[in-house]
């Protein structure tokens, strides 16, 4: 049996993790190159971006045992509440301890930056509820792509950048889109592998919706968008060349997309991990170059 902690651990998915903090190095890369830098409100701001990741891990795990898609023949990593680690009343618990946590927090970014960071955090929050939750849950809808993109993309980025700079910035907006697609495609491959499954559980991923080709075509196209990004960056914006820093992570992309084409099932969750890596390797990449 395994302890407490690490049960906890392991409900939390810390796999996922690096993936939240990616969008908050990124904005505070762009502070950090806008003489706009705050420590105290970037710390605040990582803690709370990991605290939303871990909540809507949370509310995943409760609401997909729930709903019955979590079952003996799930092929992705052992859910706490599925596999009798954690009972439902626990973890429900724990998404309200986690939520709330995170609320609180965030009125220090409030107080620093004003209205807009209040209405931000708290759909931030709901979202992350609705996320597989409530009369109509985002993942099992085809909006779950759509979600992660904007708060752990675009939302996590330009809010990171705002709460520093106190100000809205272009560069910023434009550097959160290969944030948000890159964390996106995790899952992309997520749901990729899960498609037949997720299909006789009514669980209307756009892999379910459209057919993995689509999601296969979904996860090149993001890729491609990635990279185009930092180029026009450097075009755009008149910066140094290390903004091409990212374009060393190439290889591990082209890997990938030689990958997820030839294995499936249980194969694809090293694909997954890999494309978790790529995501941040390529943000902690970008951060360096926006800095320097």
């Amino acid at each position: 049996m395994k302890n407490k902690i690490t049960i906890w651990l392991l409900a939390s998915r810390p796999k996922t993790l690096p993936a939240a903090a990616a969008p908050v190095f990124v904005g505070t890369a762009v502070a950090y190159s806008t003489d706009d830098l705050n420590i105290l409100a970037a710390s605040i701001a990582l803690i709370c971006s990991l605290l939303i990741q871990i909540g809507t891990n949370f509310v995943n795990d409760l609401y997909d045992f729930i709903k019955g898609t979590d079952d003996e023949n799930r092929v992705g990593p052992t859910r706490a509440i599925a596999a009798g680690w954690i009972s439902p009343t626990q973890m429900k618990k724990a998404i309200s301890l986690t939520f709330g946590t995170t609320f609180i927090l965030g009125l220090f970014l409030v107080y620093h930056a004003g209205w807009i960071i209040l209405l931000i955090g708290v759909f931030s929050i709901i979202s992350g509820y609705a996320y597989t939750a409530g009369p109509y849950p985002l993942a099992y809808n085809g909006l779950g792509d759509i979600f992660v993109f904007m708060f752990f993309g675009v939302v996590a980025t330009v809010g990171t950048y705002y709460v520093q700079a106190l100000q809205f910035s272009q560069f910023a907006l434009l550097a959160s889109v290969p944030v948000g697609l890159l964390i996106t495609n995790i899952l992309v491959v997520n749901n990729y592998r899960d498609a037949d499954q997720d299909k006789k559980k009514n669980k209307n991923t756009l892999a379910v919706k459209f057919g993995k080709p689509f999601s296969l075509f979904q996860y090149n196209i993001s890729l491609l968008v990635s990279y185009v990004v930092p180029i026009s960056i450097f075009i755009l914006f008149d910066t140094s060349p290390y903004i091409l820093l990212p374009l060393l992570s190439l290889p591990l992309a082209f890997k990938l997309i030689l990958e997820i084409k030839s294995l499936e099932g249980e194969q694809l969750n090293k694909t997954l991990e890999l494309t978790a890596k790529l995501s941040i390797l390529f943000s902690f990449l970008f951060a360096i170059g926006i800095t320097l």
